[in-house]
């Protein structure tokens, strides 16, 4: 019974696992051009595993397995969803995109599952080694897609800059790991924390474990002052891979803060929260401020991603306030659903950029958005859409995420919560500008460009429905509001 229960909780890193490497060997024999049966059974094995979450999430359980591990929760399957998800728009989107650019080939598909492996894994994870497994699985993958553009001189310096900072950021997070094993004695996340709760630990040991702890973690989510490889990673690495480096592994980097701080070291809360604190304030400024001096949308996009992650941040910031974990539940919920909502945002703008793009010809300056609505007022609507969530405009469901965060600080009733809750719309204000600029461009600018747009109908179709899926979750965001603070509450209990 065991040993089928080890086998029920990593049910999905097992389908996803043999089905890269079916499709890997199968596709060394393929001759077609288009890569049309790999593609359709990368997304079919992405729609099976997508199932499987959906399924095990229904069923609302909280599973150990492996040893214990690995854990199979709320939290994993729900995350686990939506990266599948992610990575299944990412490849939808990127297909026509490679395609003109000498890029469709068996490597896209499978190193894009590779990378979903590693997410997943760190998803589950209870153990320190499988965190570390998990983030390395899916960094390699990472740093191999940036570079699989090998005639391109921008995508080859944009791989380098990420696998030489990439590994420094894994070693902070190793050392920091190992400093908590050395202190605890455990590499169970439930493990330390049991010798945490009891007070066993050396508090000198712990605090400089968990200063290397969060400094590997901001690095994976881009806070400042680890943010300098995003920009240039976003900028020189292949729209396509852009958007899957974007996507998807924010959910992870989300997911292994809630497992390593939360589920593990929640009794340094008062310690981790004011490093978390310095993060997110750095990366509003400097996000927002250096966004307004971009001509470049990919650079532009990347320090708004530095700017969204520490708004993220802050609602992870008031949830033990003087030793009282009552609003908990509620900003470690309201941090879920940012993420969660800012990746589909993220899914839908990338997806525009590459729209635009052609053989020769990639759309990423702001200049090359002047009159879309002329050429296609539709797809100006959309990406319109998508700017107005991330400035926070309503109705769309970046205004809701960002006021869920604002009410989990002002809830506390703490001066300085408050005082920060102030300074994140102030902030939020100061990057209105560069969203709006670009709408302002699309409605209102002369067209410098006015070749048809060329798309296919599923790219178009897609568009369509990840605009409207950001107008709707933010005219009734209840729904992924309460899943979302299903999995956080689950989690928290077990």
């Amino acid at each position: 019974m065991a040993a089928l229960m080890n086998w029920q909780a990593v049910w999905p890193e097992i389908v996803l696992l043999t089905m890269a490497c079916v499709i890997t060997l199968l596709d060394l024999w393929l001759t077609d051009p288009l890569k049309r049966l790999t593609y359709v059974l990368t997304q079919a094995t992405l729609v099976a595993v997508a199932l499987l979450h959906l399924v095990a999430f229904n069923a609302g359980s909280t599973e150990y397995a492996m040893q214990r591990m690995v854990v199979a929760d709320p939290l994993g399957h729900s995350l686990g969803f939506f990266a599948v998800l992610a990575v299944m728009i990412s490849l939808a989107y990127a297909r026509p995109y490679v395609a003109l650019r000498d890029m469709l080939k068996g490597e896209l598909f499978t190193l894009s599952m590779f990378s979903l492996l590693g997410i997943l894994v760190m998803l589950s994870a209870n153990n320190f080694l499988v965190v570390y497994l998990g983030l390395e699985l899916m960094s390699l993958s990472l740093y191999a897609l940036v570079a699989m553009r090998r005639d391109h001189a921008p995508a080859t310096e944009a791989a380098m800059k990420y696998f030489v900072l990439g590994a420094l950021a894994s070693g902070f997070l190793l050392y920091g790991l190992s400093m908590m094993y050395g202190a605890t004695g455990s590499l169970e996340i439930s493990g330390v924390y049991s010798v945490i709760g009891k007070g066993e630990a050396d508090k000198g040991v712990l605090i400089l474990g968990i200063v290397f702890i969060v400094a590997g973690l901001g690095f994976k989510l881009g806070a400042v002052p680890f943010h300098m490889w995003v920009p240039d990673v976003y900028q020189g690495a292949p729209t396509a891979v852009t958007l899957l480096i974007g996507g998807a592994p924010k959910l992870a980097a989300f997911a292994v803060t809630i497992r390593l701080l939360v589920e593990g070291m929640v009794g340094l809360a008062l310690d981790w929260q004011q490093m978390l604190v310095v993060l997110s304030v750095g990366s509003m400024l400097l996000g927002n401020l250096a966004a307004i001096a971009q001509t470049n949308l990919k650079r532009m996009l990347a320090y708004s991603t530095i700017a969204q992650m520490g708004f993220m941040l802050l609602g992870m910031c008031c949830t033990v306030v003087s030793q009282n974990t009552l609003s908990a539940a509620n900003g470690y919920s309201s941090s879920m659903f940012y993420v969660v909502t800012y990746v589909l945002t993220t899914l839908g703008t990338f997806g525009v950029i590459m729209l635009l793009s052609r053989q020769g010809f990639e759309a990423e300056q702001v200049d090359d958005f002047k009159g879309l609505a002329r050429r296609s007022p539709w797809f100006a609507g959309v990406m319109a859409l998508f700017m107005f969530s991330l400035a926070g405009v309503p109705p769309t469901v970046g205004f809701y995420a960002k006021l869920s965060v604002l009410q989990a600080l002002v809830s506390t009733n703490v001066q300085g919560y408050i005082v920060l809750a102030v300074a994140a719309v102030l902030m939020s204000l100061v990057g209105a500008f560069y969203y709006l600029r670009l709408v302002k461009v699309m409605f209102f600018d002369e067209p410098t460009d006015t070749l048809p747009i060329a798309s296919t109908r599923e790219v178009r179709a897609l568009l369509s429905l990840n605009g409207a899926a950001v107008l709707g979750l933010g005219l009734l965001p209840g729904g992924l509001m309460a899943l979302c603070a299903q999995a956080i509450v689950t989690a928290l209990a077990t």
